[in-house]
């Protein structure tokens, strides 16, 4: 069981503002600086501020919801139950679809209500031109301790289905933004998808940790996620600030008086800025201009003088690195690289002739590898892997050029090379009755809308957006096919090219085989199909008794059903049921044919998700296994499915890669609680 730990401060702490008393001469004689933030780079112009009265979506009132709750007081039930509280706001929030914003009308009660609210108690809302302000964050300063394996899982369990829900709906709102452009409906400005699916959620008070100001870990965050927009640090509770490279609590919220910084972002936005990965010197905020040049001096406050007193306090603090990365929708990326202490603080000469503040950071030890020491390291071995790894490369493609990107084998604990020993088969074989259903395709020459024959079999929409990101799992995805007249470049015509990253099958010193990118994968991004050799249910019943390995398509989670899932968004969203599949009566066998999927490890809380695809033939019985990432993925981490119960049917492969990934899980939900140097009251 876990613990929260409410930070009380001396009362009557030593003086805050040593440092500038050195140097109050010089200020009193200078320009007074700028007082604002610490900016750091961003990717295009944000529309709103972090606690901004006003919505670029909804102007319904906003309120926190209750994240941090210990997994004993959880509905076993529903883990969500503190969403549950709202829905009724849910119920009235949308009377359209996403491109109706501007429209909607909603009646909204206390969503933080226990018990509901009396109706006249209720907040009727018309969200244009109206605006409600939003709930501030709390002032209460806590550190989370002593979280056991099933806490871990379950927090980690809530941030993942948050981020999911952030995905499916920026990734939906760019796609009805594309939508009303094939309709000849343009706007200015490309929509903001980042930021509309993080006010959204936080009209619905889907935001995390708002109710307590976390110190040190974010609980179901772990060192090495990766986020591509500053508004899901936001989400989930990371960082707070949409610009602001300090986030700390401010001297009014603070019960003594004084502030204390919680995060940081690390991007070089700062010239005097020196980053050796362990250790930073980090320049505080204040006096640039707007092209991010020092101008005047900065002096001890704010975000600076709430550096000061977390050194002081000797309170860490989460360091995020912003990094530019080749192929990110925003060009950037946020990757949580642990906590570290401010050790020393100091007022020095800037580059540019003014007086900075700067703070020495050290990372804590005992925690994982830095995930941007891992994206270097990614990025190294897709350019020259034998430089940075001379030793444990089998061979540089397994996949025998089969594959359109090379799939490297990797194993440097043992002699064991037991993949190259099977054919790679890149897509799945079925039996020749299977194409012999006839069909018919869209007409479409230049490439297919949304009004096109293969978009009506689909429910009437496609399945991806512009950049071939999967906009909601489905029971069963059409894609363009021979049967088209579409090129080969259309957007409904993606799980049929591909390989798109560079995987390695690697050897793992605990049970056997795992497999993992060399790039970073971009939540809703196909990976690939699981393949295999088809057989019918007779065929299967002959081959198990050889003892031959088989996979069985129909005992695979249904984890598609998550992926879009906005039911916590939408009160009428409904899990698609079109189209309809039977169930799926047959085997795969991957004893001789297989390719890199079948090296996935099993797990209860997998990264991939399996989605049914057709579209080399039209039977509806024999679909393709397509999978799809279901959260952002780092480079090296391992990918995992979920297989669904296990039975004697599952063969050597579940076995074997069960007892991996439970082995990897407990070893990284293991948390210890860190020394407090000042008094506590334990919760």
């Amino acid at each position: 069981m876990g613990s929260l730990i409410d930070l009380n401060l001396y009362p009557n702490p030593p003086n805050a503002t040593t440092l500038a008393t050195d140097h109050a001469t010089t200020a009193a004689t200078s320009i007074i600086p700028k007082i604002e933030p610490k900016s750091e780079p961003v990717d295009e112009p944000l529309d709103v501020p972090p606690e901004s009265n006003s919505n670029p979506i909804l102007g319904l009132i906003s309120h926190p919801t209750t994240a941090l709750v210990p997994h004993s007081q959880v509905d076993e039930n529903n883990v969500y139950s503190e969403y549950n509280r709202i829905s009724e706001m849910f119920r009235t929030a949308f009377a359209g679809d996403m491109e109706r914003y501007d429209e909607i009308q909603a009646t909204t009660p206390e969503p933080l209500a226990i018990v509901p609210v009396p109706e006249e108690n209720q907040l009727s809302t018309v969200v244009a031109p109206s605006r409600r302000k939003n709930s501030s964050r709390s002032s209460e300063l806590v550190r989370v301790t002593n979280l056991g394996i099933e806490d871990e899982r379950y927090f980690r369990d809530v941030v993942r289905k948050t981020r999911m829900i952030y995905d499916s709906l920026r990734v939906l709102v760019v796609m009805e933004d594309d939508k009303r452009r094939c309709s000849g409906i343009v706007s200015t400005h490309r929509a903001r998808g980042d930021l509309k699916a993080s006010a959204v959620m936080k009209d619905r008070g889907l935001w995390l940790n708002r109710d307590k100001r976390i110190v040190g870990e974010i609980p179901g965050v772990h060192v090495g996620d990766v986020f591509f927009f500053r508004m899901e640090l936001c989400v989930v509770g990371m960082h707070g600030q949409v610009q602001a490279g300090i986030d700390y609590l401010t001297s009014s919220q603070s019960s003594n008086g004084e502030p204390i910084a919680t995060s940081v972002i690390v991007s070089g936005g700062y010239e005097d800025d020196e980053d050796a990965g362990d250790v930073i010197v980090y320049t505080g905020h204040g006096g640039q201009d707007k092209n991010n040049k020092q101008v005047v001096n900065q002096k001890l406050e704010g975000g600076n003088l709430g550096m000061e007193r977390s050194m002081h306090y000797g309170i860490e603090v989460r360091v995020i690195r912003g990094l530019k990365y080749e192929g990110s929708p925003s060009g950037k990326v946020y990757v949580y690289d642990g906590l570290y202490k401010v050790l020393e603080a100091w007022f020095d000469v800037g580059k540019s002739g003014f007086g900075v503040y700067k703070f020495k950071l050290v990372r804590m030890e005992n925690q994982p590898e830095m995930g941007s020491a891992i994206l270097k390291l990614a990025e190294n071995l897709r350019t020259k892997p034998i430089e940075v790894r001379p030793l444990g490369y089998v061979t540089f493609d397994l996949s025998l050029s089969k594959e359109n990107i090379p799939v490297f084998l990797f194993n440097d604990i043992d002699t064991n090379h037991e993949p190259m020993y099977y054919n790679y088969l890149p897509t799945t074989i079925f039996p020749p009755f299977v194409y012999h259903y006839g069909g018919s395709g869209c007409t479409c020459v230049s490439g297919c809308s949304h009004n096109c024959f293969c978009a009506q079999k689909n429910g009437g929409e496609f399945a991806y957006d512009s950049n071939g990101l999967l906009v909601r799992g489905k029971p069963l995805i059409y894609e363009c096919g021979p049967y088209c007249h579409c090129p080969p470049s259309c957007p409904n015509r993606v799980t049929q090219k591909g390989v798109r990253n560079r995987f390695e099958v690697f050897r793992s010193v605990e049970t056997g085989w795992g497999v993992r990118s060399h790039d970073l994968i971009q939540a809703g991004s196909f990976i690939c199909e699981y393949s295999g050799v088809v057989l019918t249910k007779d065929q299967a019943q002959l081959f198990t008794m050889n003892g031959d390995s088989l996979i069985y398509p129909n005992r695979f989670s249904e984890r598609w059903a998550e992926w879009g899932d906005l039911s916590q968004v939408f009160s009428d969203y409904l899990r698609p049921t079109f189209p309809s599949v039977p169930p799926l009566d047959f085997a795969m066998d991957v004893s001789r044919m297989r390719n890199l999927a079948c090296y996935m490890s099993h797990s209860s809380s997998p990264n991939v998700l399996v989605q049914l695809v057709l579209y080399d033939h039209l039977n509806i019985g024999f679909p393709h296994l397509m999978l799809f990432a279901m959260e952002n993925i780092p480079p090296l981490r391992e990918l995992s499915i979920d297989y669904g119960a296990a039975d004697e049917w599952m063969g050597k492969l579940l076995q074997s890669s069960s007892k991996y990934i439970m082995s990897k899980d407990e070893q990284a939900l293991q948390r210890c609680s860190l020394p407090i140097p000042f008094p506590v009251v334990i919760l």
